[in-house]
């Protein structure tokens, strides 16, 4: 009998306890009601760049917590010297998860999300109305509780917007508002004679455009390919499949070139090789390479500098400090002002003004597509 009643209070002690535990281990819709305050006041201290406004969902007592505060706030410090250059006002930006894993560990908890932001702008003294680009990123995040208060411990993304603020590239002239034509770039016979469709590349630039706010297909890739942003990157991936895919600028495909779920070609996927295929090919051509200022000085050859020969469809390849390509986008566009838009991956862009993110010591490679 007095076993039994051991047993009976030794179950009911094992309940309690469970209860407690349950009690106390973090919940999810928890979790992202957090997230969703996080990545709003990130998106916030855009436009208002105050660091004191995020610096709750930190721990200063963590140095990778306090490296994380840091990014974001030269990531704001950036966007905002880069606006003042280009003459403009950041005037308002949105916010939107997309896609969110949680996986509870002990005491962490393990994030990985999908974010979508629109970054609306306006041209200082222009009556030109509002302009708006489209970025998107992914996230791998650490969160712990310290002092009954969630934390981010822990962030890492590939960010369009990660760059030096004290390095952004001065800008000295107006630029023309509509593309011009270049006569003196000469026709040269593709592979298989066809025109490259440059609507269509367009168009298929901006519906896989990703988690870039703007794009179409549900923010997500063309399922027809594989995804390298865990690979070394997804541009060169996506530069290939507007120019070749049937849907995109519709060039023939070749051996050497081509691309589905498992994988591509070192000329499909690798950013060299790409430019290396195109100008073999007679698909493209390299029309000007050099810095910012290089690329938009007005010339003998080029009047409105070199930059306002690319069309929508055409690519930009950038070189950081080496000889190497190390990006490519793909021109979708101009502004109400004149500014070159692009398309990416890694991280995803939509109508993104064409030097965000890169700085006075990148070298651009422009390149014509023949049509």
């Amino acid at each position: 009998m007095i076993f039994k009643r051991i047993s009976i209070l030794f179950f009911f002690l094992i309940l309690i306890f469970s209860k407690s535990v349950l009690a106390s281990e973090p919940d999810e819709k928890e979790i992202s009601a957090f997230l969703e305050q996080f990545f709003q006041a990130k998106a916030s201290l855009l436009i208002n760049e105050e660091p004191d406004s995020i610096a709750k969902f930190y721990s200063n007592k963590i140095k990778t917590s306090r490296f994380a505060l840091q990014m974001e706030t030269r990531r704001s410090s950036y966007i905002n010297a880069w606006a003042n250059e280009r003459n403009i006002n950041l005037v308002n930006v949105s916010n939107k998860i997309l896609r969110e894993r949680i996986r509870i560990t002990n005491d962490q908890v393990k994030v990985f999300l999908v974010n979508s932001l629109r970054m609306d702008y306006e041209y200082r003294n222009q009556n030109l109305g509002p302009q708006w680009f489209g970025i998107g990123t992914r996230h791998s995040l650490t969160l712990k509780k310290i002092d009954n208060e969630w934390r981010v411990i822990k962030e890492w993304y590939s960010d369009p917007m990660e760059e030096d603020p004290n390095n952004v590239p001065v800008q000295r002239q107006r630029f023309p508002v509509h593309f011009v034509k270049n006569k003196e770039i000469p026709y040269v016979p593709s592979l298989n004679q066809r025109k490259y469709n440059r609507s269509q590349a367009v168009a298929y630039a901006d519906k896989y455009a990703g988690a870039a706010w703007g794009a179409g297909n549900d923010h997500r890739y063309n399922s027809k390919y594989a995804d390298f942003n865990y690979q070394g990157g997804d541009c060169t991936n996506f530069a290939s499949q507007v120019v070749g895919d049937s849907e995109g600028g519709g060039l023939k495909n070749t051996r050497g070139w081509r691309a589905n779920r498992q994988g591509g070609t070192v000329a499909w996927v690798q950013t060299d090789a790409f430019k290396r295929f195109l100008i073999s090919s007679g698909y493209g051509r390299v029309i000007a390479t050099g810095t910012y200022r290089q690329v938009l000085l007005p010339s003998s050859r080029y009047p409105q500098g070199a930059m306002a020969q690319l069309q929508p469809g055409d690519m930009i390849g950038y070189i950081m400090r080496k000889n190497d390509i190390d990006h490519f986008s793909v021109v979708v566009g101009r502004d109400a002002n004149g500014y070159v838009l692009v398309n990416s991956h890694s991280g995803d862009r939509y109508h993104v003004p064409w030097d965000i993110g890169w700085d006075k010591f990148t070298k651009f490679v422009l390149v014509h597509m023949n049509d």
